[in-house]
């Protein structure tokens, strides 16, 4: 939720969520998002991740704005997990949501 008529705010909201969906689907995780951003040939792990492009800039944040949210919160299925998943005193079940890609309908846009 995000006050009406703060576009920027809700910008970045939508956006962070789709960096955590994104890197869930990419395999970049709190503990291995260091060295992907170091090594990974991938362009779109190299956009998401600030090494390449300015996405960053369209958002009023720095590039590396998804970074720093992988590496503190984690991908989605780690915070999914955490808070409110098998992790959590909740232990829901992913159901719908899960990937896209494993049954669920999360999915992210691209980074483009």
């Amino acid at each position: 939720m995000v006050r009406r008529a703060d576009d920027q705010w809700f910008d970045v909201v939508r956006w962070s969520m789709m960096a955590m969906i994104e890197a869930e689907e990419l395999g970049i995780t709190s503990a291995n998002a260091e060295k992907m951003l170091a090594g990974s040939p991938n362009p779109t792990v190299q956009r998401l991740l600030g090494k390449t492009g300015d996405f960053g800039k369209l958002l009023g944040l720095d590039n590396a704005w998804a970074y720093a949210i992988i590496r503190q919160a984690g991908n989605y299925g780690e915070s999914y997990e955490r808070n409110v998943g098998q992790g959590s005193p909740l232990k829901l079940e992913r159901g719908p949501n899960a990937l896209w890609s494993k049954g669920g309908l999360m999915y992210a846009i691209p980074f483009r």
